[in-house]
């Protein structure tokens, strides 16, 4: 059994991403004319929001990953195979 990732660890790690989100969100908010907020803004928004979401859960599979491949219980890890299985996998999630 794999060893957890905290979330401490995955804040750290997406640290400069979450930068990202907020200066877009701050950006489009902004730049958007008064009135029309939530027309001009609403979607650079949830695009930015999206991106990272992808970043999130790429960052915490790396992680979770990493913490296999580095198991400080001894036994070997075999996270490569499910990977590549779910790699082959036509239900992936990243395609919405």
């Amino acid at each position: 059994m794999s060893g957890p990732i905290s979330k401490e660890q995955l804040r750290q790690a997406l640290a400069g991403e979450m930068e990202r989100l907020l200066e877009a969100a701050v950006q489009a908010v902004n730049q958007a004319q008064p009135g029309h907020i939530i027309d001009d803004s609403e979607e650079p928004v949830r695009d930015a929001a999206g991106v990272f979401r992808q970043k999130l859960f790429e960052k915490a599979l790396e992680l979770r990953s990493q913490g296999e491949a580095f198991s400080p219980s001894g036994r070997v890890k075999r996270s490569e195979p499910g990977v590549e299985k779910q790699g082959r996998s036509g239900d992936s999630c990243h395609h919405r």
